[in-house]
């Protein structure tokens, strides 16, 4: 169905022709790349690898770890865990580099590989390019016999990225156990079940229902978490009278909640209610990529902040949030950076942080939301047919939108008097996304619907 190479990995659906799909063999070229840049000419070369809950998690995890030791190279498999977690444990590992098997947010037939540095923080589009340039050439050797790199097991590190969260100095856990929470976290039948519950647990949240807890790969539902995905937790939360939703996507990287009349806190305001309270114990700068609420922009002003928008992408937010010493960053899709604790998105810290916030709060989730200005986003996406040239058809709207200041560092953002839509090719999937954002919902949509129309027509 699709391979898609970008900042975000290589990611594919499984099965299919090798070139077209992520297939064993582009697993083991992209991994045998990766390795030999990695390695470079350095006389010992170690790599942590881990992987999310999906069905061809082990598959690909065997490849990866088993190709990383034909190349002479240490092998750090964590197994089950987060996306997050091997962040932290290249750096706690010492190791060189980092590969995390998970599609993110993307269904079951999909998965990939997400490659990182030796600081834990994804590849640079440089190195990217030289990994897919080395791939596309084959040109890399394996090892003999004698000298294959070892494979060690080690399941530690998800214990050890907890322990961290709670010597964290904004976490308060003594604060999240005297509230008493009742929590219920819809799981999406991957590596959130093991490790959002151990650190609720962790915290003095007692009392923790898990929806979609078997670890199977098999989602129960989209695993991106949207509202229209959450429902089930949504009723769940209702019925069990709980003081507030948890959803994480498989890899945990991305984080929402839902309130405890069963509305949806929104995943753009989860980004706005940590940095609020992160904000309020230290001033500095924020950073969100541009398809995010402008919300951000206006707590952190209110706390005496400047704001900064990047492109989307992870990398991207990063690489900003470095630029302008940012004390909180993030994206709207639910992804929290914490750059004092580690340079990426991090859904169990962010609980931890949330959680601490609304402590302190002392009121219900959704009196905390309240507390935030009201924007909707309309988020929509076009699916685009194989090697679809979309320069054309954003210089079409350029030009019929001329008049409105318009951004092009990543795609097209055109900024109307109090609205903004924002278009770009997705780095995950063969899609152009149309965000819109206004103070009124049906607003927000109509300037969604208005672009899409424009596209669809284009594209057809």
């Amino acid at each position: 169905m699709a391979l898609i190479k970008s900042i975000s990995g290589i990611r594919g659906t499984i099965g299919g022709k090798p070139g077209d799909n992520l297939t064993p063999l582009d697993v083991v070229k992209f991994t045998a790349a990766y390795g030999t840049i990695i390695a470079g000419k350095k006389k010992s070369t170690r790599i942590v690898v881990g992987r999310d809950g999906r069905i061809s998690g082990p598959l690909v995890n065997s490849l990866v770890v088993n190709t990383l030791s034909g190349l002479g190279i240490e092998v750090i498999d964590l197994g089950l865990s987060t996306t997050p977690t091997v962040e932290m444990a290249v750096k706690m590992a010492k190791a060189d580099g980092g590969v995390i098997i998970t599609a993110s947010h993307n269904p079951k037939e999909w998965n990939a590989l997400k490659l990182l540095n030796h600081d834990g923080e994804f590849i640079s589009a440089e190195t990217g390019a030289k990994v897919l340039e080395l791939a596309a050439k084959e040109d890399f050797s394996f090892t003999v016999v004698d000298k294959l790199g070892s494979i060690t097991a080690d399941d530690s590190f998800g214990g050890k990225h907890i322990d961290a969260i709670l010597k964290y100095p904004l976490v308060n856990a003594k604060a999240i156990a005297k509230r008493n929470f009742k929590v219920v976290v819809d799981a999406v039948n991957s590596t959130g079940a093991i490790y959002v519950p151990a650190l609720l647990k962790a915290l003095g949240v007692e009392d923790v229902i898990v929806l979609n807890g078997e670890v199977n790969g098999k989602f129960a539902h989209n695993p991106e978490p949207l509202p229209e995905h959450l429902t089930e937790l949504s009723n769940e939360v209702v019925r069990q009278k709980a003081d507030l939703g948890i959803a994480v996507d498989p890899d945990v990287d991305r984080l929402c909640f839902v309130c405890e009349d069963g509305t949806m806190f929104g995943e753009e305001y989860t980004l706005v209610a940590v940095a609020d309270y992160v904000l309020g114990k230290k001033k500095g700068n924020t950073v969100s990529n541009m398809s995010s609420t402008k919300a951000l922009k206006e707590i952190t002003e209110k706390q005496g902040g400047e704001y900064h928008p990047s492109a989307v992408g992870e990398v991207n937010v990063v690489k900003k949030m470095k630029e302008v010493h940012a004390v909180i960053g993030g994206e709207g899709n639910g992804g929290i950076i914490v750059p004092d604790f580690h340079y990426g998105r991090d859904a169990l810290i962010g609980i931890g942080l949330f959680l601490s916030h609304l402590a302190a709060f002392g009121k219900t989730i959704s009196a905390l939301r309240k507390q935030y200005p009201d924007y909707f986003i309309s988020k929509n996406k076009i699916e685009l047919a194989q090697g679809v040239d979309v320069k054309p058809i954003f210089a079409k709207i350029m030009e019929k939108y001329r008049n409105y200041p318009l951004n092009t560092e990543d795609g097209l953002k055109i900024i109307f008097e109090s609205d903004w839509v924002h278009l770009r090719t997705s780095n995950t999937e063969p899609i152009i996304r149309i965000y819109a954002e206004s103070d009124f919902e049906t607003k927000a949509g109509n300037i969604a619907l208005q672009l899409m129309r424009i596209l669809k027509n284009s594209v057809s």
